[in-house]
């Protein structure tokens, strides 16, 4: 059984023999913090060691001579895959036997194959990933592309690791938002107006202009009764409406109007609004038709937009489920029987604080400040979003060991909020099973985006943005190529290029989206490393051979081939690190990496021209490897793996 964690074999090696090595020297010394670590700047070696500052302080020694002292002494006990130990300033550099290294790394290619580097989990675990989730009253826009990527990537990650996965998509349809768009769709429907073009495009239309109208009917009865700046600040937010107005015109002029004549012959269309989401609530069979239809339709939307962009879900579970089936109630009965639920103005309200606090958790929640209460009803009874997302985690639970919420930053409260609720009840893995995996905005420099006033840049014409300009791209460098083939290389290059620049940055960092940096194919990007897979799949095709032949390490005697062993030896653990972590960005880095090391190994280094023999093979596999490799990467990341650029 080859070992399948080729870095991981060094590393345990000088941790084993920096151990023994300390015994001797200091037989009562107890280390703290990462015993190894990789240096800063890689001339120093693959792992360096800061263990003689820890020394320096417990016995107030030298640094610089106890690091020489146990150099000296680990370098006597020869760790295997080592080729050199030695003390600088302080520090024990280790330096990897990359021949040794490679000689591991070959025979794990060679018996794992396309598994090479998806290290297993010890204790499997079942983990509901809820990502995507999107209020179904409009399309997919370039926000929610953040969070499909993010969610399919983390999905994959953990697959991978070899923990049960299922993706989940909690479709929001009891919220007010939803109500505003059944008021506008149900008023176009009576006149016989049909959905035109994509469904949630054409939904995400009739939401805005209905909510465009509720506000401009609204902000006028407000200016009548305000005055001075109050009246001014209230013009300026209805100046900004009409203008809203103004652009729908452009799109549908007809059904605009169609919506602002209704909302303005409507006695009290605020009233209106509230009596569907009230009534749909109640199970009322009108609502039901209504509201359940028409988000079916926007969810198709969401289906064709997600299909295009890889990304797949096992199950869409719809919040009115849970009302319906008396879950949501049964979770309120079981609130109030803690003790931390009390009534508020006919309203009910939980003590988020008092219940942390009481339960011991709340120190370890990630969240300093004191805990507002959680209002779980309104005074007319109807419940709100986190009450339901109670229930709905009850559910998750009774099948899951971990459940992780791809949801934006500004959630951080509700879900905290949230984790606690659960506590409360008795899920005491809700408190390290319930991970938010918050992320921030994706901003396009000179655009600002409001899904209230219809200005946003959907996920569909951010795809095909990508998918016209990687053409012109592979136009530019691959003129005889066919169409057909043309199209589908553009196809695969926009959506890796989206794809890698939407997780090469840390989720709670914001995306700055500028298309040069996004589409570029000579450094850090996703063409830039599907070019370079590209490229591997072209030598060994070129290679001709259906098995590589026997592979001799000890050929491999230049600095970019040690890179290279290096690299690849490496990929099991920054796997496993950014599958345990959920650090999707972690595994962008490495491939950004990889790719540019292997390029300069291809532009200095003949592969098939290689003499003798033997070296060509081993190149060869490294060659291999590197398709393995980034192919693993690209599939981890949903980036499709072209073989031809």
């Amino acid at each position: 059984m080859p070992v399948e964690n080729p870095f991981k074999a060094f590393k345990e090696a000088c941790r084993e023999a920096l151990l023994r090595a300390l015994a001797e020297l200091h037989s009562d010394f107890k280390p703290s913090g990462f015993l190894l670590e990789a240096p800063a700047n890689p001339q120093f070696g693959e792992l360096t060691s800061t263990l003689c500052f820890e020394l320096a302080k417990a016995f107030k020694v030298d640094p610089v001579k106890e690091a020489e002292l146990l150099a000296s002494r680990v370098s006597s006990l020869k760790p295997p895959l080592t080729l050199e130990v030695e003390a600088v300033g302080g520090y024990i550099n280790f330096r990897a036997d990359h021949k040794a290294l490679a000689k591991l790394t070959f025979e794990a290619l060679a018996g794992l194959g396309r598994l090479y580097g998806l290290v297993k989990a010890e204790a499997p675990q079942r983990i509901i990933v809820e990502h995507t989730s999107a209020n179904p009253n409009g399309p997919l826009h370039v926000g929610t592309a953040r969070n499909s990527i993010l969610g399919d990537a983390l999905a994959r990650l953990l697959k991978a690791r070899g923990h049960l996965v299922r993706r989940h998509f909690y479709v929001n349809d009891m919220g007010r938002q939803v109500s505003i768009l059944a008021y506008g769709y149900r008023m176009l429907k009576r006149k016989g107006f049909r959905v035109e073009g994509k469904p949630d495009l054409w939904l995400g239309f009739v939401y805005t202009a209905t909510n465009t109208a509720l506000e401009v009917r609204s902000l006028k009865a407000r200016v009548k009764e305000a005055s001075g700046e109050e009246a001014e600040r209230l013009k300026r937010i209805l100046d900004e409406y009409v203008a809203t107005a103004a652009e729908l015109e452009d799109q549908n002029k007809k059904a605009l109007y169609t919506i602002i004549d209704g909302v303005k012959s409507d006695p009290n269309p605020q009233e209106s609004v509230d009596e569907i989401l009230r009534s749909y609530e109640r199970g009322d069979k009108k609502s039901l038709s209504l509201v359940k239809g028409m988000v079916q339709l926007c969810l198709k939307g969401f289906r064709q937009t997600l299909q295009r962009a890889g990304i797949s879900l096992d199950r869409w579970d719809w919040e009115s489920s849970l009302v319906w089936q008396g879950k949501v109630e049964k979770a309120l009965r079981r609130l109030r029987q803690t003790g931390y639920v009390k009534l508020s103005e006919e309203a009910l309200v939980f003590d988020v604080e008092e219940a942390a606090l009481k339960l011991g958790v709340k120190d370890r929640l990630n969240y300093r400040d004191k805990l507002p209460p959680l209002t779980l009803t309104r005074r007319d009874g109807t419940t709100l979003y986190t009450t339901r997302d109670i229930a709905y985690h009850l559910e998750k639970f009774t099948w899951a060991d971990r459940a992780v919420n791809v949801i934006g930053v500004d959630q951080k409260l509700a879900q905290t909020q949230l984790k606690v609720a659960l506590v409360t009840l008795g899920v005491r893995k809700a408190l390290e099973g319930l991970y938010h995996c918050a992320y921030e905005l994706v901003k396009l420099p000179g655009y600002k985006m409001s899904r209230r006033r219809g200005r946003y840049i959907t996920f569909d014409e951010l795809l095909q943005e990508a998918e016209n300009m990687a053409y012109q791209e592979v136009e530019k460098r691959s003129p005889s190529l066919p169409q057909t083939l043309k199209r589908e290389i553009a196809r695969a290059v926009g959506l890796g290029a989206i794809k890698y620049a939407m997780l090469n940055v840390s989720p709670l960092k914001v995306v700055s989206f500028t298309w040069d940096r996004v589409l570029n194919f000579e450094a850090n990007s996703g063409p830039y490393i599907q070019y370079a897979y590209a490229r591997a799949s072209s030598i060994l095709r070129k290679a001709k051979a259906k098995k590589l032949p026997k592979p001799s390490p000890e050929t491999l005697e230049h600095k970019l081939e040690r890179s290279l062993i290096i690299e690849l030896a490496r990929f099991p653990e920054v796997f496993t690190e950014a599958a345990d972590g959920l650090k999707p960005e972690l595994l962008t880095q490495y491939a950004n990496r990889l790719a540019e090391v292997f390029n300069n190994f291809y532009d200095s280094l003949p592969v098939l021209k290689a003499e003798p023999r033997s070296l060509k093979a081993s190149r060869l596999w490294l060659v291999k490897g590197v398709r393995t490799v980034l192919g693993n990467c690209l599939n981890l990341l949903g980036i499709p793996t072209p073989k031809r650029m």
